[in-house]
């Protein structure tokens, strides 16, 4: 894969955490060049804020021809289940028209690339190899590729930026919520990823691309960054991106994550079988909660398990999964209803049958390290940041 033009250079990035963080978004001088008299194809959704202002207005405002919006998971304004069909229509603020990236078909069509002249991508990622956006940039990438159109990415943080941790993605298991041999935490943002999808040859076409950048100013991977918008409905605050990566696995088992709730991915429970932080045990009941949860496990049920709403749950803690499958093993109940999805989840079926072999996290850690030492070196030459 031939990588034609990369990011312009950032200015020198200042070694001090008090320098204000200045999005990709946030550097029109540096990207607002590129769509000048351009007919544009904009992958957006309701994190791509410009300031106030939402990306597609802030683009019209300046003159641009916006010709199509691409809509990811969740939809274009962010009010869509995880997994529910995204259709196309007409964005009734802008009469700009939405085609869906995730609905009968994941990629674009040749007729819905034919009358672009570049692709420019702005959403807000969560860092986990199983969130799916990095999925449609993926295929987005690919269709650009593929009709010689150029490939702008605005980089944002990663609000899991520190962290580098899981199994890499054994191609097996590669799905939509794994394409790429990454770990699970990779600690990279989406401007690193792309550099690194195209320069790796992760992209499915002999075709060049040609990739531009904006990176993000005074940015460090270990800061502290509290998304302004809620990147998903089912991750409304920091403490559920932070837990996000260590509970979605309960995805896979009979055990709530908290869907249905004010507080997903921070809590756990179930009806009758459970690991109790409290006496009396801490319980919840999941509702229908349209456009974030309308079936979630246990609707209307009193469920019962830990809150971890004010515990710090950073990385990939394996920990609450190994205790939960643990009691339902006790009591002679399948845990990995779903092992296949779980596999998915995960990349690898190691997990899986490592927890089931009652391995510890330790041990388990232990057995993907050499991975990632391998992974970090193959990612150096796509890092933007310190």
């Amino acid at each position: 894969m031939l990588l034609l033009a990369s990011c312009s250079p950032a200015p020198s990035q200042p070694d001090t955490h008090e320098e204000k963080l200045v999005l990709g978004v946030e550097q029109a001088e540096r990207f607002l060049p590129l769509l000048a008299g351009k007919r544009v194809g904009l992958v957006v959704n309701q994190t791509s804020m410009h300031q106030q202002q939402h990306l597609v207005d802030y683009l019209l405002s300046q003159q641009v021809r916006v010709q199509r919006i691409f809509a990811p998971e969740h939809g274009f304004r962010g009010d869509h289940d995880a997994g529910a069909h995204v259709a196309a229509g007409i964005d009734t603020a802008t009469g700009v028209e939405i085609y869906s990236i995730y609905g009968s078909s994941r990629k674009p069509s040749e007729a819905a690339m034919s009358d672009l002249d570049v692709v420019l991508f702005d959403i807000q990622d969560v860092g986990a190899r199983f969130y799916t956006y990095i999925s449609s940039m993926h295929y987005m990438m690919e269709a650009a590729s593929e009709r010689g159109i150029p490939f702008i990415v605005l980089d944002r943080p990663n609000p899991n930026g520190e962290f580098v941790d899981g199994p890499l993605l054994d191609e097996k298991f590669r799905s939509f919520v794994g394409m790429h041999r990454i770990p699970l935490l990779h600690g990279m943002t989406v401007a690193e990823l792309a550099q690194m999808i195209l320069g790796e040859g992760w992209l499915d076409t002999s075709s060049p691309l040609e990739l531009h950048l904006v990176p993000m100013l005074n940015y460090q991977r270990t800061m502290r960054y509290e998304l302004p918008v809620r990147p998903s409905p089912n991750l409304p605050n920091h403490q559920s991106i932070r837990a996000y990566a260590s509970l979605c696995f309960f995805e896979a088992t009979p055990v709530s994550e908290g869907r249905g709730t004010d507080f997903p991915f921070q809590v756990i429970g179930h009806p009758t079988l459970y690991v109790s932080d409290s006496e009396p045990p801490f319980s919840f009941t999941p509702r229908s909660i349209p456009g974030a949860a309308s079936h979630p496990k246990f609707k209307d049920q009193r469920v019962y398990g830990q809150d971890l709403r004010q515990t710090p749950v950073e990385g990939l803690q394996l920990s609450y999964l190994i205790q939960w499958h643990q009691v339902f093993a006790e009591a002679g109940e399948p845990f990995f209803t779903a092992a296949d999805f779980m596999d998915k989840l995960a990349g690898t079926d190691r997990l899986r049958l490592a927890i089931e072999q009652g391995l510890s996290e330790d041990e388990i850690k232990a057995s993907w390290q050499a991975d990632l030492t391998e992974f970090k070196q193959n990612r150096a030459p796509y890092l933007l940041y310190p």
